[in-house]
């Protein structure tokens, strides 16, 4: 760390990591992302067990499920202020710490109370990591290499959904649900050790030299909503919301609902499961090159319009007659719809969401960020069936395809480009566009806005 705040002038350049000390650092961090993935799957499996162990009923069943979603809006909304005030590796630490009592919780739950404690502690690590993780990466990473380490996060995020249904595979058999749980024991408590171990985030360190902590805590309150931080807020919102309005939790939840909607057997949901979590994997691995090479922009235009096309033709063919040629398109389109979302909409976000903050700000940002993704995230997952049953499949998933066209539209016109720019200089160039639109609107010409670039 620094030994005084520095004075007037620029700040003090972001010391790099050695590749090898940023490789175990991403590993170690993204590990929040796989447990993030793991503990949103996992109970698709174990509440087949669960539900007859302990007599759930369907809303006590469902309560099980919002549990984790509740707490992760509270966990992404907890987090910014804290990571932002005493550093994202002690978050982190917490926040592994929490993923590791939420496990432990829910294998040793004695009935339905207990496993909704559970479930609502793993929503606050949850939370918390879709957060932080992704912030901590972009502090880290050199410009060259940002996209691709935030990326890491999304990867291991598919791959723990991916796991979970693996786990929930290996158990059913033996109807072992706390077995299913237990298993994110193992990568809980390696988070635990590892981040115990990591560095503080350069970036923060320089903000934190720059000021007494008091008065970032007192500053960020009102530079969220500032003209600086105003369009980074607007950007990540927007695409906050859009990811989970444009459906593709509807189809990770839902898909065997859906594939009986369309009359194809639903005795095979847990392999229907498996193979649109391989999809999302391999797609998502497919991004890890293109972020940092086609740009962000060109990713969320191409996987926006993906998602679009293929929602448009999911609600057309929902609504003919079953039939084998039928069901096998339904299952195609949406696992075309999956990879679309998963090689831009899905990781570029929250790429975006740790880009685009100023400093004082980022973690803050961030955070508002992720918990409207997770309000989102809940109201979609509560109103799709009982929307669909009122007016159908079709519409839904045309509405969810309206959202994806409006979202290309607003990337367009309002989200930069960051790709190999340094976060410095992202910051300059939406604080020139705020200037300006302040000039506008007072009817003035605003003065230049001096850039990062150098």
């Amino acid at each position: 760390m620094l030994d005084a705040p520095p004075q007037d002038g620029p700040a003090a350049p972001v010391a790099a990591l050695p590749p090898t000390r940023l490789g175990l650092c991403t590993a170690v961090v993204a590990l929040g992302g796989l447990l993030f993935g793991f503990d949103t799957g996992v109970v698709s499996g174990a509440l087949l067990f669960i539900r007859t162990d302990f007599g759930l009923n369907s809303f006590q069943e469902g309560a099980v499920i919002s549990a984790l979603l509740l707490g992760a809006a509270l966990g992404a909304l907890g987090s910014g202020r804290p990571a932002d005030r005493f550093g994202r590796k002690k978050v982190l630490v917490a926040i592994a710490l929490t993923f590791t009592l939420g496990l432990l919780a829910a294998v040793l739950a004695t009935g339905f109370t207990t496993l909704v404690v559970a479930r609502a502690v793993l929503g606050l690590a949850v939370g918390g990591a879709s957060t932080v993780v992704p912030l901590y990466l972009a502090e880290i990473a050199p410009p060259r290499l940002r996209g691709r380490l935030v990326t890491a996060n999304q990867i291991l995020l598919t791959v723990g959904i991916l796991v979970s249904y693996l786990i929930n595979l290996a158990y059913s058999g033996s109807a072992d649900w706390r077995a299913m749980f237990a298993v994110g024991l193992i990568p809980s408590v390696v988070m635990v050790v590892g981040t115990l171990a990591i560095p503080e985030s350069p970036e923060w360190l320089r903000t934190r030299a720059a000021r007494t902590g008091a008065a970032v805590a007192r500053t960020s309150r009102a530079a969220l909503l500032s003209p600086v931080a105003r369009p980074a807020l607007v950007i990540g919102t927007v695409l906050a919301a859009a990811q989970q309005f444009g459906g593709i939790n509807s189809i990770i939840y839902y898909a065997p609902s859906i594939m009986a909607r369309a009359g194809l057997p639903a005795a095979n949901s847990i392999t229907y499961s498996v193979v649109i979590g391989a999809v999302n994997v391999v797609a998502t691995v497919a991004a890890v090159p293109l972020v940092d090479r086609a740009g962000r922009r060109p990713l969320l235009v191409v996987s926006l319009a993906g998602m679009a096309v293929s929602l448009v033709a999911l609600g057309v063919v929902l609504g003919l007659p079953t039939g084998p040629v039928t069901n096998v398109t339904a299952l195609v389109l949406m696992v075309v719809y999956v990879a679309s979302f998963a090689v831009g909409l899905g990781p570029v976000f929250w790429i975006l969401a740790a880009e685009l903050f100023p400093p004082e700000v980022r973690a803050r940002g961030g955070a508002m960020c992720a918990l409207v993704n997770w309000a989102a995230n809940f109201v979609v997952g509560q109103m799709f069936l009982p929307t669909a049953d009122l007016v159908g499949v079709g519409w839904v998933f045309w509405f969810f395809a309206a959202v994806s066209a409006g979202a290309a539209v607003f990337v367009l016109r309002t989200v930069p480009e960051t790709k190999h720019r340094s976060l410095a200089e992202v910051q300059g160039e939406l604080a020139t566009r705020a200037a300006r639109q302040t000039g506008k609107r007072s009817g003035t010409t605003a003065g230049p806005v001096p850039s990062a670039r150098g």
